[in-house]
Order: structure tokens, then sequence, then C-alpha cells
């Protein structure tokens, strides 16, 4: 008996924080190591991370020679601009700085109403193009919907959908606020280089995240689909696997 209650434990436990009514929306506004629990619905801070910075360049469009530790930046205050006074705004950098992931985490952490927002650009064979999605929290999976769907529809139908991926990543995984990390499109894909590289476009994109996050912040996760299961796995080290 006693080990069929340790295996149980889990399951229950997250049964609990999802539809409990002592663990109603208010809860999902405070740190939490796992976030197995629904995502977050009045939260009062976005911290936007524009992704790599400083000696770290991340990718480089052969195309256009854009760095997307540029563009990130530059998403990142456009995303600012579209937020401002409508929720309190917070950038992980407002220039060419480097910040080590764990250091990212770290400052993300630790914040109740906080949401984090990761912006990158990708990079892959030249054929990969489209926009995609990274979580892992249960609690950011509506979070994740709602910014793939709105990158989605900016970006040219013949791109494609790359979807959301579920990935335990240091920005996904490591925060204990719901987090999110958009790739909004592929350098390496000669055509979606063209296109991120188009002021009017990251303005587009930048529009579309905001109101994603509006929506979750008014609406919390109706409308997303069913929460995913839980996944008890520990923090994202350097030295993890690639992907992992």
């Amino acid at each position: 008996m006693k080990l069929f209650a340790l295996v149980v434990l889990p399951a229950v436990l997250f049964l609990a924080s999802c539809g409990s009514p002592a663990t109603g929306p208010g809860n999902s506004l405070r740190p939490d190591e796992w976030g197995h629990r629904p995502g977050p619905k009045g939260f009062s801070t976005v911290i936007i991370d524009a992704g790599h910075g400083g000696k770290d360049p991340g990718a480089v469009s052969r195309t256009t020679g854009m760095r997307e530790k540029d563009l990130a930046l530059d998403t990142a205050k456009r995303l600012q601009r579209h937020l401002s006074g409508k929720v309190r705004t917070v950038l992980m950098r407002s220039g060419d700085e480097f910040i080590d992931l764990d250091v990212r985490a770290s400052r993300a952490s630790g914040k109740s109403g906080t949401i984090l927002v990761s912006l990158h650009y990708n990079s892959s064979g030249a054929g990969i193009r489209g926009p995609e999605t990274y979580y892992w929290r249960v609690d950011s999976h509506g979070l994740a919907t709602r910014i793939q769907r709105g990158m989605v529809a900016v970006s040219p139908s013949e791109s494609g959908n790359r979807g959301m991926v579920r990935r335990r990543l240091r920005l996904t995984r490591n925060p204990d606020v719901p987090c999110v990390l958009a790739e909004i499109g592929y350098l390496s894909n000669a055509s979606e280089a063209k296109l991120c590289a188009d002021p009017a476009y990251r303005e587009k994109m930048a529009q579309a995240l905001a109101k994603a996050i509006l929506d979750q912040q008014a609406n919390g996760d109706a409308g997303t689909g069913s929460l995913p299961k839980p996944i008890y796995a520990p923090p994202s080290r350097p030295t993890d696997p690639a992907g992992s």
C-alpha cells in the first residue's frame, strides 16, 4: 500500500493543482518549481528575453548577414512597446550584452505574477522554415499555444507551421514562472531570412506576440486545449545532451 501511495502521489498532486478550488488562478501567479498547474491569468509582469547577445551572435544569415542577437533585441523592444501601458515589462537585456542562460533563468525566477518570453531566430537546413514555440512546464502550454497561433497567422502560408515543441531547456525548465521560447523564423532559409530582415515583418510579429500575451493575461488557458501531462525531470544543465 505504501508503494502504491508513492506511485500515485504525483498524479494526485497534479490533478489537485489543476482542479481544486483551493488552487485557483491566483495561485498560478506564484513561483513554483515544477509548474504542474493551469496557465497564468491576470499576471502583472512580462520579462522579455532577447536571445544571445555580446560575444554570442546566435544564428547568422548567409543571405542577409543579419545576426540573431540583433533581430531578437529589435523584436524584444518592439514587443515591449506594444505591451506598454497594458502590463509591466522588463527587458532581460536592453543592449548588446552577453548574459549566461543560467543567469537569465535565475533573474526570471522568484517573482510572483510574472511570465518569461524568450525571443529567438532559428537555424537549420536551408529548406526548413516557419515559426515554432518551445515550452516544458504545464503552466506554459496555454501561453505557448497562443504565441504559436499568433506567429503562424503572420507567417506566409508557404512557410509552414513548425508547431509547438515540448523540450527541457534552461529557459523552458529552469525558471520557476511560466516561460516560453519563441523561434520566430529560420535565418538559414533564404526566403524567410529576407522576411525577418524586414522591419515591417518584425513589427507584425511583435504585434502578434503582444496580442497572444494579453489574451493569456485576460483569459488564462481558455480555448487553448487540454493541458499536457506533467513531466518530472531535473533542471536543464549545459552538460545535457543536445536537444534535451
